[in-house]
């Protein structure tokens, strides 16, 4: 931006010629251009770790399937879920923490985020059905954003095997979970799989199985790495801010105090968690756990008195405004009053993007935050190993070390 212009310049990126559109207004127009300009778009190499084939990707159950999500994750349904998050937030505590005198809190947040998604998604409980999911996934993530090359050996190489796995696991769940439903078996569980397999498209005829296959995989790895992030980043600046922890810790512990030593967190809870709530926008403005996103242009677009071509793929990064002081004085001090009243201006404050491709899961990743929050602040004080621990950027932001923290229980 310094080199070039404060509102676009051009790259390349995988071998894609592309205009990265900045600040607030960049934002706007992207966000509302939609299918006007642009349309939303991945790398070829990432389709198909995910899909398999483009064909599976631009499958016309694909916005059925994306519109499928964004009801099974709106905050209506998603809010009968918050006792099962605090259930198994406490669990992951009892099993994962308090044993421990130092944890690592990226690794913890990791564990957490995926059994809870698998939970919700396809109700996989069994903590070794878990694992089938999470060592092939492993292998995706880490190949997603590695050169790629499909020769055996290469983290891409082994990510398109990882997606094959899981994908026919996820397919052998479809199979199982369609049995049960031809049964009328009372008991089937009411997850995103079932969701799905009940809807039709235009036609009446069941959606494409290998669609929800590569569909609720991708939102394994959507959900997966940006929520760890995001609960990482909050509880790195928890440790580093007491005055912060503490004011987190009297709301948190207000909420604790009216309930039962029995009641779970529900909605009404969690609408008392605002000033918890700024300290995570605050946290995710400095460590935004999705760094931006790409679209293809369908149409040529004039913008800021330059022509950018249909076939060109554009970019919006959260750091032009983020990190901008014309939108953020003074924009590496920490400082959740920012998001008090109105909050940041609009388009500025975009850790979910925005528009009709606004993140689906931005509701599912905010329960999930507080309700760790809650839990971890309300059992623990912590402080960091690494005191200058430095910040990694690929996919999300992250510790190098992972965050490893020693654990000064609360005195009950």
């Amino acid at each position: 931006m310094r080199k070039y212009s404060q509102d676009l310049f051009q790259t390349s990126l995988f071998g894609e010629n592309l205009a990265v559109l900045c600040g607030a207004a960049g934002n706007k127009f992207l966000f509302s251009n939609e299918k006007k300009y642009v349309t939303a778009w991945w790398p070829r190499s990432i389709q198909k770790v995910v899909f398999e084939s483009e064909e599976s990707y631009n499958n016309n159950d694909s916005t059925k399937l994306r519109s499928l999500v964004v009801e099974f994750l709106k905050p209506e349904a998603l809010q009968h879920f918050i006792p099962i998050m605090d259930s198994m937030a406490k669990e992951h505590l009892e099993t994962d923490w308090c044993p421990y005198k130092q944890v690592k809190i990226l690794s913890m947040s990791l564990k957490y985020t995926f059994a809870l998604a698998c939970r919700l998604f396809m109700s996989i409980t069994d903590p070794n059905h878990v694992t089938t999911f999470s060592d092939p996934f492993n292998l995706v993530k880490a190949g997603t954003v590695s050169v790629p090359i499909n020769i055996p050996g290469t983290a891409y190489n082994r990510a398109l095997k990882g997606g094959k796995v899981i994908r026919q696991e996820i397919l052998a769940l479809i199979k199982e979970r369609k049995k049960e439903l031809a049964e009328n078996k009372g008991t089937v569980a009411h997850d995103l799989l079932t969701h799905t397999l009940l809807a039709s498209d235009e036609n009446g005829r069941a959606l494409d199985e290998m669609a929800i296959a590569g569909n609720i995989l991708g939102l394994l790895i959507a959900s997966h790495d940006t929520t760890s992030s995001a609960i990482t980043s909050v509880l790195k600046y928890l440790a580093e801010f007491p005055h912060v922890y503490n004011q987190v810790l009297q709301e948190q512990m207000e909420i604790a105090r009216s309930k039962g030593p029995k009641d779970l967190l529900n909605w009404d809870d969690i609408k008392k968690m605002k000033y918890s709530w700024n300290v995570a926008c605050e946290s995710m403005r400095l460590l935004s756990p999705a760094q931006g996103a790409f679209r293809e242009v369908i149409h040529d677009f004039t913008y800021k008195g330059f022509t950018i071509p249909k076939g060109w793929k554009t970019f919006w990064t959260v750091h032009s405004t983020h990190k901008n002081p014309k939108y953020f004085p003074d924009p590496e001090k920490f400082d959740p009053s920012r998001f008090e009243g109105n909050g940041p201006a609009p388009y500025t404050f975009v850790p979910f993007g925005g528009g009709p491709r606004m993140c689906a899961g931005r509701e599912y990743a905010r329960l999930q935050t507080l309700v760790y929050m809650h839990n971890v602040v309300t059992r623990f004080k912590w402080e960091k190993a690494i005191p200058d621990e430095k910040i990694t950027y690929q996919l999300s932001s992250i510790p190098v070390n992972g965050l490893p923290v020693i654990l000064k229980p609360h005195k009950l």
